[in-house]
């Protein structure tokens, strides 16, 4: 692997290969990709799409426009502008090397060019890596959790076991917080300090006998801190125990709708070795003390 530079894509001849990148993780139906014309009128009408290459052949890809925020209010848009990320994706035998991360600077910084402040996309609140990345990494909060935001159909690669709920992230892009993030000056609590500052675990995960933990009984959500156990590799657990991963969909979709409802702020995803084994958390802060700057 050679030094992988990112830059934007401007000509319609360069999104052709955009396209097939698209494929290795949406698949080939017509509404899995983002078709080269498109991502060519994006481009060039305020949009971005954002490339990484390892020399001549493209690795990495992310799709962005400008939009505002999701509402049926008509009126002016100008004071709602924002960039909206709306595909991410790396070449496996390219992940793990921080790739995303570094297109999501790119992101921003064309946002800050056009004098944005907020970039939003949605993930999936039991993916982990995307947690980590982008709350951990990046410093975006999340607080309106979308139920099959893309439907039910398992068609295009956007559902899972029948389910497309989605966390809606937003990264206020010129906070402080993210600032130090990207500056490398930022240090998090890690999962002791938070639960020695009073965080408590809000769904305890157990372990189940083929050693995949299982939700575990809510226990408290009353903490100013609590913290959101999820599993830590859930694409492998829908391939190996799809039963047990449809029952964390069904236990942490309403703990996170109750959770948004009373107040609470996605703002933090921290993984550790916790009793024995690695854990993965959201760390929730109520609104009133949810700043991170």
């Amino acid at each position: 692997m050679t030094e992988i530079v990112i830059r934007p894509l401007r000509s319609l001849a360069e999104m052709r290969p955009a396209v097939e990148l698209q494929t290795v993780y949406w698949g080939d139906e017509l509404e899995s990709v983002v078709p080269a014309q498109m991502l060519f009128t994006l481009a060039t009408h305020g949009g971005h799409v954002l490339a990484a290459f390892d020399g001549e052949r493209i690795v990495g890809l992310l799709i962005g426009f400008l939009g505002t925020g999701e509402t049926d209010d008509i009126g002016p848009a100008a004071g709602r502008l924002q960039a909206v990320s709306k595909r991410m994706v790396v070449l496996p035998e390219y992940r793990s090397h921080g790739i995303g991360y570094r297109l999501k600077l790119a992101q921003r910084e064309f946002a800050i060019q056009q004098g944005l402040s907020l970039v939003t996309w949605t993930f999936d609140p039991l993916l982990a890596p995307n947690a980590y990345l982008n709350l951990h990494k990046l410093g975006a909060i999340s607080r309106t959790y979308l139920v099959d935001y893309y439907g039910t159909d398992t068609g295009a690669g956007l559902t899972t076991l029948g389910s497309s709920d989605r966390l809606l992230a937003e990264w206020q892009i010129k906070r402080g917080h993210v600032a130090k993030r990207v500056a490398g000056t930022y240090t998090p609590l890690t999962l002791d300090q938070h639960l020695g500052g009073g965080a408590l675990i809000v769904n305890p995960a157990i372990v189940s006998a083929q050693t995949w933990i299982a939700p575990g009984e809510i226990v408290n959500t009353r903490a100013a801190t609590l913290l959101l156990e999820i599993p830590l590799n859930y694409l492998a657990m829908i391939d190996a125990q799809p039963d047990l991963a449809r029952a964390w969909r069904q236990h942490t979709r309403p703990l996170f709708q109750d959770l948004f409802a009373a107040g609470c702020i996605a703002t933090e995803f921290v993984r550790a070795i916790y009793e024995g084994r690695e854990r993965t958390f959201y760390v929730l802060n109520r609104a009133e003390g949810s700043s991170a700057d």
